[in-house]
């Protein structure tokens, strides 16, 4: 009895895999809108922690858990002035994670909506969720923009 007991625990443990992990995704991209980082991890395990730069004032970047939709290593924005954008993942109709020239920016909100990282960061999470395949990849985002008039805004832009 005790051995079927301790077995449907480990299958009900495995079932509900922890958010961090996701749920049928190793790879996960965390963004934290609030604090302006990624967190990239592998079933749980970090990988990279990155400065990224979500929506400035008058943009949004989307809340909420998402699987990539396409992939382009060099992809040119039709809706702000072809603007090159290396190392996309697309995800959530349109938006996507990518490399920028803006790195002095990246740690504050500036981005029309997408999550810009630096260009070598935004190559390294391209090839890795190439390896893990879009459905092995999770992007979850959450929190808020930091307010323009905080500190933590006011410290960051004077950095870039």
């Amino acid at each position: 009895m005790f051995k079927i007991i301790a077995a449907a625990l480990v299958a009900v443990t495995l079932n509900f895999a922890s958010p961090a992990q996701g749920l049928a995704a190793g790879l996960v991209a965390h963004v934290d809108i609030s604090s302006q980082t990624m967190t990239v991890s592998n079933y749980g395990q970090t990988l990279h922690v990155w400065r990224v730069s979500t929506a400035g004032k008058g943009y949004h970047t989307p809340t909420g858990s998402y699987r990539p939709t396409r992939m382009a290593r060099m992809w040119y924005s039709r809706k702000y002035d072809n603007s090159p954008l290396p190392y996309s993942v697309f995800f959530g109709g349109g938006y996507a994670i990518h490399g920028t020239g803006a790195i002095g920016r990246l740690g504050s909100p500036a981005s029309h909506g997408c999550i810009r990282l630096h260009p070598a960061n935004a190559a390294k999470l391209f090839a890795v969720v190439q390896k893990h395949g879009k459905g092995g990849t999770r992007i979850a985002l959450n929190g808020v923009a930091p307010d323009s008039n905080s500190q933590f805004a006011k410290a960051k832009s004077r950095k870039g």
